[in-house]
């Protein structure tokens, strides 16, 4: 199973200085610890739940290309990218920016957004689930067919693109993963034009929900002639538990979402592990990426 660390926050000791050097020092580590993915939340104002609206929070895509001069094989990625927050003919150019420059490295996660709250701050639009779901559809075509030597006009119904230029291209086919638990819409957008599903796995989420939604997803594979397996099945493992004080129970748990099909685990360093979150990387390439990689 491949491994995946999601940073969820910035704050330093050091204060805002310090937050560039611990970055650095997070990005060296994680390619020692050979995890597969290193991604970051995208996000305007932290949450509530995870310190408040005057806690650090750095802006993903721009972190993203510090990261990738401070790392060299990692996969780099923001988990979700909110379809609000960027128009998506930019945002095709923003992440090809970061693939060339990382070498190849840039993956694309995508999802309807939620915190509306920062959009009211920052008079950002802020549109129905409905509107968003349709935008999110849209938006995944435009980043398509950006990358591709289609270069012509997007025509839909929120966005239109005179020209789909994009120069330069991705080094290599960047993976588009959609996030989401909704059955309806969100599994069925993945099945369609998505390389990539990631579950939100929070509470007492386990084995059994992740089977249902993946059974949800390989009737929507089956429904649009789309081969279940080209999809890889990804969760987000949000809670407040920490993979390397207890390996054994987390590996189990890996396990059994493996059994159930799932291919990838984002893991984030919460509660104690928040304060050292270098450690934390060190720690999971010690003691976790070894047992991982024979599940």
């Amino acid at each position: 199973m491949r491994l995946g660390v999601h940073l969820v926050g910035f704050a330093s000791p050091e204060g805002p200085a310090g937050i560039a050097p611990m970055l650095a020092e997070v990005g060296r580590a994680a390619d020692e610890a050979e995890v597969d993915n290193l991604s970051l939340m995208d996000h305007w104002l932290q949450m509530e739940m995870l310190g408040g609206d005057h806690d650090p929070m750095l802006e993903g895509y721009t972190t993203l290309g510090f990261l990738a001069a401070h790392t060299s094989r990692v996969e780099l990625q923001l988990l979700m990218t909110g379809v609000t927050y960027r128009h998506p003919g930019l945002l095709a150019k923003i992440v090809a920016t970061l693939d060339v420059l990382s070498g190849g490295r840039a993956a694309l996660g995508l999802g309807a957004a939620w915190y509306e709250r920062e959009h009211r701050a920052y008079g950002v639009p802020f549109p129905p689930l409905k509107e968003r779901f349709d935008r999110l559809d849209e938006a995944v075509r435009i980043v398509r067919q950006m990358w591709s030597e289609d270069d012509g006009p997007f025509d839909g119904a929120h966005y239109q693109l005179a020209e789909t230029i994009c120069a330069p291209q991705p080094l290599h086919p960047v993976p588009v993963m959609v996030g989401g638990n909704g059955e309806r819409r969100t599994l069925r957008l993945v099945a369609a034009h998505a390389d990539a599903c990631n579950l939100l796995l929070g509470g007492d989420a386990g084995p059994d929900l992740v089977r249902h939604k993946l059974e949800v997803l390989r009737r929507h594979c089956d429904d649009l002639g789309r081969d279940y397996d080209e999809v890889r099945r990804t969760v987000l493992w949000p809670r407040a538990f920490d993979p390397v004080r207890d390996a054994d129970t987390f590996l189990a748990q890996m396990e059994e979402l493996a059994a159930a099909g799932v291919e990838e685990a984002h893991v984030a360093p919460l509660g104690a592990a928040a304060t050292d979150q270098v450690g934390f990387v060190r720690d999971l390439g010690d003691h976790v990426v070894p047992r991982l990689r024979d599940i």
